[in-house]
């Protein structure tokens, strides 16, 4: 019995160093596909319709709808491939969720008038998440 219990703790420990092992290398295995620097002005701070948005996520996506959909673009503002396509805008509310952003870097998002630093990572044209800082 005392053999069994042996050979059933080394079989679930090894389990687990392989697991964690597989997620590494999937984490590993994403990199940086694309990134840009943007003005968040007035402008991107409502929809297209003119409502007032509220979330951080929309006025990132808002931006780069603004720049590649709608040609406002602020001075200064980086383009990117990877938002040209309107599907990959679609999920930039999930790509910032399983990203990172401090809460001030939201906050300073909602006001505008504040410069960001969008990095997009994934696999090949597949993003995963973004990394959203503010510059100065």
């Amino acid at each position: 019995m005392k053999k069994l219990a042996i050979v059933l703790i080394a079989a679930v420990i090894a389990a687990s160093s392989a697991h964690g092992q597989a997620t590494i290398t999937r984490a590993r295995s994403a990199g940086l596909i694309d990134g840009y620097r943007a003005y968040i002005s007035r402008d991107d701070l409502f929809s297209s319709s003119g409502v007032r948005l509220t979330q951080p996520w929309q006025v990132i996506r808002q931006d780069r709808a603004n720049f590649h959909m709608y040609g406002v673009r602020d001075p200064g503002d980086q383009s990117d491939t990877f938002f040209a396509d309107v599907v990959n805008r679609q999920a930039l509310e999930l790509m910032l969720s399983n990203g990172s952003m401090t809460s001030d870097v939201a906050n300073m998002i909602i006001r505008g008038d504040v410069w960001v630093d969008v990095q997009i990572y994934g696999q090949a044209d597949v993003g995963r998440w973004i990394d959203v800082t503010v510059s100065y």
